[in-house]
């Protein structure tokens, strides 16, 4: 009987063995969220699939998350902090290159997860929860600072709300709208059209903020 315990003790996972690895387990939770999201879309998530995945009891989930919206809450808490790390990434010193760029890479994040952008900014993910309106709030504070740096003399909230409308809009044309079948060009469009918008009309704006010849901004070194 003892072997038989010490077998079956052996094959559990880490999460149902190690104090360290339960403290962890709301993250490894989402972790797999994000796989299954990517992999198999958003009906397919649940507390109990994930508890599968990670090899825990149909409980253990719970501790974490009341149900689904607040799963569903915190995968889209990590899509926004992964998009402000990105537009974070792309920046660089100059002010309109800087907000060129971020635009770039706005829409670059959401072409390389489009199942996790739909949720971030689709019903299932705009339920109301600290977490998530704070990494939201703060990928918009981005924009909304490099906006003030790039138009100090005209920056306003309509303004930064124009920016966003152009990169959010631009990306949901490419996602689901009539662009989607254009997945050569995307970036260069993307690039393009956020440079001829920043430049409003003026060319000699548009020509400061550089593309490589692949059509992307290159980023600071």
């Amino acid at each position: 009987m003892k072997t038989e315990d010490a077998t079956t003790d052996a094959l559990q996972k880490p999460a149902q063995r190690d104090p360290a690895a339960r403290r962890d387990l709301g993250a490894v939770l989402v972790a797999e969220a994000l796989d299954m999201l990517a992999a198999e879309g958003v009906e397919a998530l649940s507390l109990r699939a994930l508890a599968r995945r990670a090899g825990v009891s149909a409980m253990a989930p719970y501790r974490h998350f009341s149900d689904k919206d607040a799963l569903l809450a915190a995968v889209a808490t990590r899509g926004f902090e992964g998009l402000r790390a990105a537009m974070d990434a792309a920046g660089c010193a100059d002010p309109r290159a800087d907000l060129a760029r971020i635009g770039v890479a706005y829409v670059t994040y959401a072409l390389e997860h489009p199942a996790l952008y739909r949720l971030m900014f689709g019903p299932r993910g705009e339920t109301r929860h600290p977490c998530r309106e704070a990494a939201g709030e703060a990928a918009y504070a981005r924009l909304a600072d490099s906006v003030a740096r790039a138009f100090p003399e005209a920056a306003s909230e309509a303004l930064v709300l124009g920016c966003w409308s152009l990169t959010h809009g631009l990306a949901g044309l490419f996602l689901d709208g009539p662009l989607a079948a254009r997945a050569g060009d995307r970036t260069e469009i993307a690039a393009r059209v956020t440079r001829a918008m920043l430049g409003l009309g003026r060319h000699d704006t548009v020509a400061q903020v550089p593309v490589d010849s692949d059509g992307s901004n290159e980023r600071p070194r």
